[in-house]
């Protein structure tokens, strides 16, 4: 960082480079020490401005921040606006792999770290914004930087500007072929690669498409990962003006979903992939997709014009209004063609195997659709397309062993079949069988954690169907419906709740399982409405020494209202989000956690009412403050 710098060659440059690269590669320490520079790293970013550098400095940047303990400020980047707007479009998505770095939350390690309670304490010793939410904000100001990415992530192969010669472009995917599986896919792929008399070599068209979907990989990361940061709302506008799901749409026939790939491995929100890059770009796709739909109005975007006058038509035939987002909708930046990206997402779906990881992916993507206050329209849409049949069949007759492709089955016929008492109805004609029902309930019951949002939406369409007994349909669906009927035995429901506040506490909960402890909470809010609260909190004292262990399950639920309160009050996103689930006021919420907490043992609905003295124990104190 001299004022007066040697003018080096960028042959000499190059070496340095690789002599370095090659020293981390071979002897350790040596890049925890250069990522100890920071003057060195803020340095190596301006060496990104010459394109006969670009390669090596972006490879060897990208290693020295990956073990990095401090992550690295955007800010303090020399001129970085001018910088990014310098690099043409293959250089920005090679740069994505870096800023993928730079814009993501540390992943926190040990299983034990992931707790709701590690992440509490962690979040108060924490800055707040943190590094990577500032980083968020430094890129989002970079003129036309959203618009570049959104280019990138939907052009097709055709679009994408060749390297000056093949040697060139072999010197890229020197940089990028660290993977058995990409080798594979060039090796098998076209082999056409002279033209002209041999004079001049052109790359296998496997080998373009592969190489395309590696650069939108990366590209789809960063703009997952800024949809849900702090910025959303910005970013959410700015993916709708440069039209990303019309783009990704048009895209997805022939290239996101071009073939059917034989290889799954699937992977969870914070584990490490090393799978192949088809594989890669299918996931990342369908994580974009989850991200951009749930909980907001831009949704209606996957579809096409013709898909949203169909919404319309069912709101008025149900007599009832279109949801303000719907009619509020821009037509313009909706998708193109005869199918919207969601028809297009349920058309591959189905065709999937039982246990491919994509169903994981996918489910998730549909249900994010469907995700925030309940809207009929949506769930008739996609019940006239046959998803409800589909997923009951992966849950009770295709066989499919995967915890998590079940769980999130599980959640999106939650969200399918709330309220909805034509899909009551479906549901009972594809169930239509003793042995059926049993296969059903054995799924539900082998994994509560797994399975409980879904029997959270049962209790709470039981609950307003017992409302609406003057609508001769709804008595109908009620009297035959199986799962209506055993939802509504008081001994099941108490089963259930037993079962989902044994197996949490306050030290295991994670954002996998707190679910656990909301479901259980909207069976007792329920109860409360009835004035049955009291009837419940003795039924599980009674458990409990049925189940000769006195106090254990009350003093435990006792813990897990306290956290609720700490995690829950201070939490905005959370809280709107369990009020547009259930259609329960957060007061509501809030209040019947209150009243289970009171200390006054002669109140009917406090816990410690049902608590024996000799077995209390509710004043623990395992929230650090």
């Amino acid at each position: 960082m001299q004022k007066k710098k040697p003018k080096l060659s960028d042959d000499l440059v190059k070496d340095c480079l690789s002599v370095l690269y090659n020293c981390c590669i071979c002897t350790e320490g040596v890049t925890k020490s250069l990522a100890s520079r920071n003057d060195f790293v803020l340095f190596l970013f301006t060496l990104m401005t010459n394109k006969k550098t670009f390669l090596q400095t972006a490879t060897l940047i990208e290693d020295i921040l990956g073990v990095r303990k401090e992550m690295i400020q955007l800010e303090e980047i020399p001129n970085l606006s001018s910088l990014v707007q310098s690099f043409d479009q293959q250089q920005l998505a090679n740069f994505c792999r870096i800023l993928s770095v730079t814009i993501s939350e540390p992943d926190l390690g040990h299983d034990d770290k992931h707790t709701l309670l590690a992440k509490n304490i962690q979040q108060k010793k924490n800055p707040i914004p943190s590094c990577a939410e500032l980083n968020q904000v430094t890129l989002l100001n970079i003129p036309g930087f959203i618009e570049r990415l959104c280019k990138l992530a939907t052009r097709k192969v055709s679009e994408a500007t060749g390297a000056s010669s093949f040697l060139q472009e072999l010197e890229d995917w020197y940089t990028w072929l660290d993977n058995a599986l990409v080798l594979d896919a060039l090796i098998t792929g076209d082999v056409r690669c002279c033209q002209g008399g041999g004079r001049r070599l052109m790359l296998p068209q496997s080998m373009k498409i592969v190489h395309e979907i590696m650069y939108k990989v990366e590209v789809l990361y960063v703009l997952c990962v800024l949809l849900m940061g702090r910025q959303r709302s910005q970013v959410h506008k700015m993916l709708a003006e440069f039209r990303l799901i019309p783009g990704l749409n048009n895209l997805f026939d022939k290239l996101i979903w071009r073939r059917h790939t034989t290889s799954h491995i699937l992977h969870r929100e914070n584990q490490s992939c090393d799978c192949s890059p088809e594989i890669s770009f299918k996931i990342q796709f369908l994580r974009l997709l989850q991200s951009f739909s749930d909980h907001h109005e831009n949704k209606y975007l996957l579809l096409n014009n013709q898909e949203l006058n169909e919404l319309s038509a069912i709101c008025v035939k149900a007599s009832i209004p279109e949801v303000e987002a719907l009619a509020n909708t821009d037509r313009s930046l909706v998708c193109d063609g005869k199918k919207g990206l969601l028809t297009r997402l349920l058309t591959v779906m189905k065709k999937e195997p039982p246990d491919s990881s994509f169903r994981f992916w996918q489910a998730r993507a549909v249900e994010s659709f469907l995700r925030g206050a309940t809207s009929y329209a949506d769930q008739v849409f996609l019940l006239k397309r046959g998803l409800l049949e589909h997923i009951l069949f992966c849950i009770i007759d295709s066989g499919c062993k995967s915890r998590d492709v079940l769980q999130s089955y599980f959640d999106l016929l939650g969200e399918l079949m709330k309220f909805n008492i034509d899909a009551f109805k479906r549901f009972n004609r594809y169930v239509n069988t003793d042995e059926k029902f049993q296969i059903f309930l054995n799924q539900i019951n082998s994994s509560l954690v797994d399975s409980n949002m879904l029997v959270r939406c049962i209790v709470l369409s039981l609950d307003r169907f017992e409302s609406q007994t003057e609508d001769i349909k709804v008595v109908e669906v009620l009297s035959k419906c199986c799962l209506l009927s055993y939802m509504s035995h008081v001994e099941n429901r108490l089963s259930f709740l037993f079962r989902l506040i044994n197996i949490i506490n306050v030290q295991t909960l994670t954002q996998e399982n707190v679910s656990c402890l909301n479901t259980s909470l909207v069976v007792l809010m329920l109860a409360r409405r009835r004035g049955k609260l009291s009837f419940y909190l003795n039924a599980l004292r009674e458990k409990e020494y049925t189940e000769r262990y006195p106090g254990c399950l009350l003093n435990n639920f006792h813990h897990l209202l306290r956290f609720w309160q700490r995690h829950y009050l201070n939490k905005d996103k959370d809280s709107s989000c369990l009020e547009n689930s259930s259609c329960i006021s957060f007061n509501y919420w809030k209040e019947t956690v209150s009243v289970l907490l009171i200390k006054d043992r002669t109140s009917p609905c406090a816990i410690a009412s049902y608590i024996d003295e000799v077995y209390m124990d509710l004043d623990r104190d395992f929230l650090e403050d």
